[in-house]
């Protein structure tokens, strides 16, 4: 018999519903963070972008992550935790 690693699924509880929501919240938001991150890289090394752009991307970028590493400082939560398990899909964002 094999021994099942436990899965992170959110589990509402009336204690710990704001940090939940804001765990979710960081979810989708770093999710979509990661994507904008590949497609800057993906036009930074098409040549697609004035250096001015390239600056403002990468300022952008790099603000984000700092606001989203602030929340989490907030409320508890290391990076690790907004991997969402998605079942038989596997982890909603990549492991680096």
């Amino acid at each position: 018999m094999t021994t099942r690693t436990p899965r992170k699924r959110l589990d509402l509880e009336p204690d710990t519903v704001e940090r939940d929501l804001v765990k979710l919240v960081l979810t989708v938001v770093e999710l979509l963070r990661q994507l904008m991150e590949r497609q800057a890289v993906r036009r930074f090394d098409t040549g697609d972008l004035t250096e001015e752009q390239e600056e403002r991307i990468g300022l952008t970028l790099m603000l984000l992550e700092e606001r989203m590493a602030e929340l989490r400082d907030r409320y508890g939560l290391r990076p690790e935790d907004l991997n969402l398990d998605l079942g038989p899909l596997g982890p909603l964002l990549p492991r680096d």
